[in-house]
C-alpha cells in the first residue's frame, strides 16, 4: 500500500528552484462549499425526513455512525461529485465533509468507511422504501410557503445500464442493452424533484404508471386540495388507463400520442396544404389543427393536437392527446407541451452530473435507495441554484458547474476551543458572490 503521505511529485523548475508537490497538507479541504449545503440542510430538514422514514434494525451495542450521520455524509458526498460508495474511505477524514455532518473537523471522530455505508445500503427493505418516496413528496410539498394555484407533473424515463448480476436488470430492445429504467417526477415549472421510482428495463406501461399517480395525487392532495394538477408526458405514457386515470380525478392531461394511419389520414389535407405552402416559399412551414379522435381501446373519444410541419421539404407531422379544450391548438402544443423540453435538463443534472445511474448492487432495494440517495444530491442542489443564486449570473448554471464553482473550494481548516474556521483562498474569484449566497441561507435558516 503507498503512503501518500511520503509521495513526492516532481514539476518543471521555477526560476530555478525546484518544484515540488506532497500530501502532507494536513487540514485542507477540497470541498470547502459543502458548509452552503450544511446550511440548506439546516434550512430545508431534507435528509431528516428521508432518515424519519428509515427504521434503524442495527444493534445499539455496535452503532458508531447514526443512520443521520450515514445519509448526511453519501448525500453531501455526492452532491460535491463523489458519486461512489468506496469514496468514503478516504472522505471520511476530510475537515469539509466531518463539518457538514455535523463533526469536529479535526478532534471529531471520523465519518463511515466504505464498508459501513455499503452494509447501509444493503439493509435497507421495501417498507423503508415506501416510506422514503412518501418524504420526498412530503419536501416537496413543504417546499412551498402557500398552497401553488397549479402544478405540472413532468414524468418521463431514462435508461440505467447495468453490468452484472442486478436483481430485475432486464434486456429493453429500444436501447439494446440490459438495464433499469427509473422514472422521473419533477415539477415542471419550477425544476423540483418529487420522486424518482427505479423500475426494471421493460418498456412504461399505463397500469403502472396510474400506480404510481394514483398514490401522488391522494398525498398531494391532502395538503393541496383545490390544487389544480397537470400530468405532461411523451407519447409512451400515452394510454387509455392514463387517460381514464386523469379524467377520472380531475386531472388535466398534455400527452404526445403516437402516429398511426387513421391519424395521418386525418390530417393528410393539412399536411398537404403545409407541404405546397413551403414549397411555393421555400421555407418551413408549421399549422395546427385539433379534432376529435377516438381509438379502439379508448372508451370516449378525445381532442387531438395536430401539428402539421414541413422541414427541408420533408413533412414532421406531430399528435397530442389532451383533455385541455379551451386553448388553442398552437398554444397547447408550444407553451404547454414543449416547454417539456427542460425536464431533458432535469434528468442531466440527475444523472450525468451527480452519476445516479451507479446502481450497481446485486440487491434491487439497495439500488432504489441508491436512486433516493442521488435524488437527494439533486434536491439540495436545486435549492442551491434557485435559492441561493437567484438572481445572480449562475441562476441557470449546471449543476457541474455549481459544483466546480462553488462546491470545490480549497480551505484550510483551523480548529480551537472556541471556534472552527475555513480559510479560503484570497484568490478565490467569487468571494462576492459565495457571500451572498451565504448569507442568503443564514437569513433563511435564522
Amino acid at each position: 500500500m503507498i503512503e501518500h503521505s511520503q509521495v513526492r511529485l516532481p514539476f518543471a523548475s521555477i526560476s530555478g528552484k525546484r518544484v515540488e508537490a506532497d500530501f502532507d497538507g494536513g487540514a485542507v479541504t477540497s470541498d470547502g462549499g459543502v458548509l452552503l449545503l450544511r446550511a440548506l440542510e439546516f434550512q430545508m430538514g431534507f435528509i431528516v425526513r428521508m432518515v424519519d422514514a428509515l427504521r434503524d434494525r442495527r444493534h445499539p451495542s455496535y452503532i458508531d455512525h447514526t443512520l443521520l450521520d450515514l445519509v448526511k455524509q453519501r448525500v453531501f458526498q455526492i452532491a460535491c461529485g463523489y458519486e461512489d460508495a468506496v469514496d468514503c474511505d478516504d472522505l471520511r477524514v476530510d475537515p469539509g465533509i466531518k463539518a457538514a455532518c455535523d463533526r469536529l473537523p479535526l478532534s471529531g471522530p471520523d465519518l463511515a468507511s466504505q464498508s459501513t455505508m455499503t452494509r447501509f445500503e444493503n439493509e435497507v427493505r421495501r417498507t423503508d422504501l415506501y416510506r422514503i418516496a412518501q418524504a420526498f413528496v412530503d419536501g416537496f410539498i413543504a417546499s412551498y410557503e402557500r398552497a401553488p394555484e397549479s402544478i405540472i407533473l413532468d414524468i418521463d424515463d431514462t435508461d440505467d445500464p447495468t453490468h452484472g448480476a442486478q436483481q430485475f436488470s432486464l434486456f429493453n430492445a429500444h436501447y439494446n442493452e440490459h438495464c433499469y429504467m427509473p422514472l422521473h417526477i419533477y415539477e415542471g415549472q419550477s425544476g423540483k424533484l418529487i420522486t424518482t421510482i427505479l423500475r426494471p428495463g421493460h418498456p412504461t406501461n399505463g397500469r403502472l404508471v396510474v400506480s404510481i399517480l394514483k398514490r401522488l395525487v391522494q398525498h398531494l392532495r391532502r395538503s393541496w386540495p383545490n390544487v389544480k394538477i397537470v400530468v405532461r408526458a411523451d407519447s409512451k405514457f400515452s394510454s387509455p388507463e392514463v387517460h381514464d386515470f386523469c379524467e377520472d380525478n380531475g386531472i388535466y392531461y398534455v400527452l404526445g400520442q403516437g402516429a398511426n394511419p387513421k391519424l395521418k389520414t386525418v390530417g393528410r389535407n393539412l399536411m398537404d396544404q403545409a407541404l405546397d405552402l413551403s414549397e411555393h416559399k421555400n421555407e418551413s412551414i408549421r399549422l395546427f389543427s385539433s379534432f376529435a379522435y377516438k381509438a379502439r381501446s379508448w372508451r370516449q373519444s378525445r381532442r387531438i393536437i395536430y401539428k402539421a410541419e414541413v422541414t427541408n421539404g420533408e413533412a414532421n407531422p406531430r399528435f397530442l392527446v389532451t383533455n385541455l379544450q379551451s386553448s388553442r391548438a398552437e398554444f397547447i402544443y408550444d407553451r404547454v407541451y414543449c416547454a417539456r423540453g427542460r425536464m431533458e435538463g432535469f434528468i442531466k443534472d440527475h444523472k450525468t452530473f451527480l452519476h445516479s445511474d451507479r446502481t450497481s448492487c446485486h440487491k434491487f432495494e439497495a439500488n432504489q435507495l441508491r436512486l433516493f440517495l442521488h435524488s437527494a444530491a439533486y434536491v439540495l442542489l436545486h435549492a442551491l441554484k434557485t435559492q441561493g443564486l437567484k438572481n445572480t449570473a449562475w441562476a441557470k448554471a449546471q449543476f457541474n458547474t455549481i459544483q466546480n464553482r462553488f462546491l470545490k473550494i480549497g480551505a484550510r481548516v483551523v480548529e480551537n476551543t472556541r471556534r472552527v474556521r475555513f480559510h479560503f483562498p484570497t484568490s478565490y474569484p467569487l468571494k462576492n458572490v459565495l457571500m451572498l449566497v451565504s448569507n442568503r441561507l443564514q437569513t433563511a435558516s435564522t
